[in-house]
């Protein structure tokens, strides 16, 4: 737990200095100022309001017992069995396999999963799924990936607001066009690098703990296979249209070719599977 909120103060430094860097770039020291409090702006606005904002993006229908006892019975299970409080729960209309857990902490979470992962998986490999967005909650690792995904599409904004009503330093002197274009280019990418540092590693710890809680590593390693095999064949169109969402899924869900190797949010899914394939084999062992 201190580990993920040491995490997430350093994460949000590093946005933070960017933000200022971005400004200065574009409007000297004045513009740092304001890229600064624009930028603990919007930290504060994603603590509180991020996870309502992808739900709603997504255009997540929330369920219940009644209107999907299936999906809301499996969650509310997984949830007994890792201690945590009933999550709200989600249906995303999307035929892409995928979902994600969101909110700021065990007490506001939600669970998400799209159409397309209820109708591929069989019961077993949707527990192991739903189990390891759950992991993602108990370690209190979702705030971070929640408030990533907003203030890096907060700085890929401010970087093309720079851009597109020019920078002026604080003498009044319009900014050199070629260091504003490489800005404009630059700090996106700075922002997707500071995602990166976080999100791989955590998904490993999410596949362990989901593991643990469903029972079955063999479960989710068949489901990773399984939505492997189907989400690049399927887009998601919001995904594309936001892809800073990207990391909150449990499996990339964006089309990149070879970029999405080089800028991958995600571990390898071979190397997933492989890991929980041993841990299922140390459980036989026990």
């Amino acid at each position: 737990m201190y580990g993920n909120w040491l995490k997430t103060t350093l994460l949000m430094a590093a946005i933070m200095a960017l933000f200022g860097a971005v400004g200065m770039v574009l409007g000297g020291k004045t513009g740092m100022l304001v890229a600064l409090g624009f930028g603990a702006l919007t930290n504060f606005w994603a603590y509180w309001f991020s996870d309502k904002m992808v739900l709603a993006m997504y255009h997540a229908q929330e369920v219940d017992e009644t209107t999907s006892p299936y999906l809301y019975g499996i969650v509310r299970e997984l949830a007994r069995r890792a201690g945590l409080p009933m999550p709200k729960v989600y249906i995303i209309h999307e035929a892409q396999p995928n979902a994600f857990a969101t909110g700021r902490d065990p007490e506001h979470a939600a669970v998400a999963a799209t159409t397309g992962i209820i109708e591929l998986l069989n019961e077993r490999e949707l527990r192991g799924v739903l189990a390891h967005e759950l992991a993602h909650i108990k370690h209190r690792d979702i705030l971070i990936s929640t408030m990533t995904a907003t203030v890096a599409g907060a700085i890929s904004m401010l970087a093309n607001f720079g851009m597109l009503f020019g920078g002026r330093d604080e003498e009044g002197r319009p900014v050199n066009p070629v260091l504003a274009i490489l800005v404009m280019i630059l700090a996106p990418i700075a922002a997707v690098i500071i995602q990166l540092a976080i999100s791989r590693t955590r998904e490993f710890g999410a596949d362990a703990g989901g593991a643990e809680i469903c029972g079955d590593p063999e479960a989710l390693a068949s489901a990773l296979a399984k939505i492997e095999a189907y989400a690049q064949q399927i887009p998601m169109p919001t995904a594309e249209a936001h892809p800073e969402t990207a990391q909150m899924m449990i499996m990339n869900p964006l089309s990149g070719g070879w970029l999405q190797g080089l800028f991958s949010t995600h571990p390898r899914t071979e190397e997933r599977i492989a890991r929980l394939r041993e841990m299922a084999a140390q459980m036989r062992r026990r």
